[in-house]
């Protein structure tokens, strides 16, 4: 599942997998569960990040696979955030066929993503995020505990957009290696959640009944 970020992707993979009983695999999730058993990988993970770097192609490719070999990925999965390369896509294909993959882009416009992102504020009491349908110069209560609804840091609209504009650099290739193929579908990410949820079970009906898996 491909999407930028605030196109609600996290929460369709959930979802999604839920549907299908599979598990739904984070990349996030696996680099936390390989530094917490302190696995070979975790140690050299740990290290990278506790230098402040980024975890590269390979070491995440090596995670990867290395999860998709457990037995509850044996009837399938919903992969987020891997690929997020085009290094990356090309490793998915050598560990499964690449006419099993059904590859869903999320679509969102940049703008719209600022508005959704850059509307987000969360409790500094009880750390609720929602989301506000106006600006506001002074902090607002929040509807369920009092506190102040502040805007993150990380959701001021010119981060949004250079985030947005990094996020592209890397995706667009990756976009481009699956468009094309049996099994890639784009979804309308500006829908209503439910709807999003609705179209990518039609269309991950469709793949399948065409030969997925």
């Amino acid at each position: 599942m491909i999407g930028p970020p605030g196109s609600g992707k996290g929460t369709q993979a959930v979802r999604i997998a839920q549907w299908r009983s599979v598990p739904h695999i984070s990349t996030g999730d696996i680099l936390r569960a390989a530094v917490r058993a302190e696995s070979p990988l975790g140690r050299k993970v740990a290290a990278v990040m506790a230098a402040g770097g980024l975890v590269d192609d390979a070491i995440i490719t090596e995670l990867v696979e290395e999860r998709l070999r457990a037995d509850d990925a044996s009837r399938g999965f919903v992969l987020d955030g891997f690929p997020r390369s085009l290094a990356q896509a090309e490793a998915l294909d050598r560990m499964r066929p690449a006419d099993s993959l059904i590859v869903v882009l999320i679509e969102v416009p940049g703008e719209a993503i600022v508005r959704r992102l850059s509307s987000r504020r969360v409790c500094d009491g009880c750390g609720i995020t929602q989301s506000v349908s106006h600006e506001s110069a002074g902090r607002e209560p929040c509807p369920y505990c009092g506190g102040n609804l502040v805007r993150r840091p990380d959701d001021n609209p010119d981060t949004i957009r250079r985030r947005l504009s990094a996020y592209a650099d890397v995706s667009d290739p990756v976009v481009a290696y699956y468009r094309g193929r049996r099994g890639f579908g784009v979804i309308d990410g500006r829908q209503h959640a439910e709807r999003v949820t609705a179209d990518l079970q039609a269309h991950i009906g469709r793949a399948l009944n065409n030969g997925g898996s």
